[in-house]
């Protein structure tokens, strides 16, 4: 560490920063369903989530080398490139926290890098076959098979426990979706944390620190652990609102079985070496968790927000990347002004989330004052719930309004002359 420069290290603390909004912004991932069905409380949850994020960047770092090595040459990238790339990443995260929209953070990692490394050396910065296999192509199919495979385990958890009254087997699901949201939050740190630590290797390969293909150092690993598990524990409150009530209402079986499926993807590309976005993964498995239910319904106005947004990450992440690159190209001034306004922007996001402020305390509230829609509405009324189960969509009020009867006696014994409207 004794060759890192000043710029290195302002590289690799704003990496970590990075890291650290990346933890809370994806905190939802794994607690949302289980805060929302009661399984555990606010704090607790984001506290055993913070420990397994921790846990989990110790496991592999397959992902890491995915990021350091393969999505950009690294002959030839400066180290202000990384520096531009993740002031884009970190103002796309806070602004979709801001929103309370659950976007990738992975996908504006990647979006900043390509953007900040074509505004340097061009396109042939950008391996574009790593970039179709294993980031796009996993970030299309990720929330499908999640999405189908919660779809299925809930139809199949409904139909194995169709014969057993509901409230008795509630608190055996509340233990299952303990345990699946911790699997949920170890597989969050074999995927995400290993991020952070391909962008903080790939800045010392870029600064002469480390030879290229190297694998990232220990004290890379702790402390990107370190910095994703305390953004995990502070809790990205408002994703958590959006994950857990705002896209579907979920009944612990459902929470139950969005996590387990959730948690199988993200292993599962971790171990391939994908950079998968987890935060689609979970999003296609709450949705999925919501159809699979009889009565169960998906809020899609909400559901379209987050998919323009899942839309926009790599442009936008990319664009604002690319003007600061084109800053920081100017000299030092031009580093300096990237920095300063880095820090002006968050500060600006932070000042306007204190507006209406969601935590621990308010975070199971409903923050969607949507209708359930026309969409909801009609699968509500053409799929009946399960025996023992309220529907999802409460029927609209019935309003009668009597218009008096004749004082006549015969217009009072005819029953006609009362109508309701």
């Amino acid at each position: 560490m004794e060759h890192i420069t000043l710029l290195l290290a302002i590289v690799v603390v704003t990496a970590l920063v990075f890291d650290f909004t990346n933890g809370f912004h994806d905190t939802a991932n794994a607690m949302a369903t289980t805060i929302s069905t009661g399984a555990l409380k606010p704090k607790t949850a984001v506290a055993m989530s913070a420990v397994l994020n921790l846990v989990g960047a110790f496991l592999s770092v397959e992902v890491a080398k995915t990021i350091s090595g393969g999505i950009i040459n690294e002959a030839g990238i400066r180290t202000e490139v990384i520096f531009a790339a993740l002031v884009g990443a970190i103002l796309w995260n806070l602004l979709t926290w801001l929103l309370g929209l659950p976007s990738s953070s992975s996908h504006a990692l990647f979006g900043g890098l390509i953007g900040a490394a074509v505004m340097s050396a061009g396109w042939s910065s950008v391996n574009g076959s790593t970039v179709v296999t294993k980031v796009l192509i996993p970030a299309i199919a990720a929330p499908i098979v999640a999405g189908v495979a919660a779809t299925l385990a809930t139809r199949l958890t409904y139909r194995i426990g169709s014969r057993t009254d509901e409230k008795a087997t509630a608190k055996g699901y509340r233990a299952g979706q303990i345990a699946s949201a911790g699997l949920v939050s170890l597989a969050h740190g074999t995927n995400d944390a290993q991020k952070t630590m391909g962008v903080i290797t790939l800045a010392l390969v870029t600064g002469g620190v480390l030879a290229p293909g190297s694998n990232p150092p220990m004290w890379v690993v702790v402390s990107a652990g370190l910095a994703i598990a305390l953004g995990t524990y502070l809790g990205g409150w408002r994703i958590i609102r959006t994950m857990g009530r705002g896209l579907t209402d979920l009944r612990p079986p459902q929470g139950f079985a969005a996590q387990t499926s959730a948690a199988t993807v993200i292993l599962a590309s971790s171990h391939l070496g994908f950079s998968l976005s987890t935060t689609q993964s979970c999003s296609g498995a709450v949705m999925g968790a919501g159809l699979g239910r009889k009565g169960g319904v998906v809020r899609w106005s909400t559901a379209t927000r987050m998919f323009v947004a899942w839309g926009l990450t790599l442009p936008a992440a990319g664009l604002v990347a690319a003007a600061a690159e084109f800053l920081t190209q100017q000299g030092t001034w031009g580093v300096v002004v990237v920095a300063a306004l880095l820090i002006a922007g968050s500060a600006a996001i932070w000042v306007a989330s204190r507006r209406k402020p969601v935590d621990h305390t308010n975070v199971t509230e409903d923050g969607t004052d949507e209708p359930a829609g026309v969409v909801t509405a009609a699968i509500a009324a053409v799929t009946p719930p399960p025996a023992g189960v309220a529907a999802a969509v409460p029927a609209a009020p019935e309003f009668k309004t009597t218009i008096p009867a004749p004082a006549s006696a015969a217009a009072a014994a005819d029953p006609a002359s009362t109508a309701a409207v």
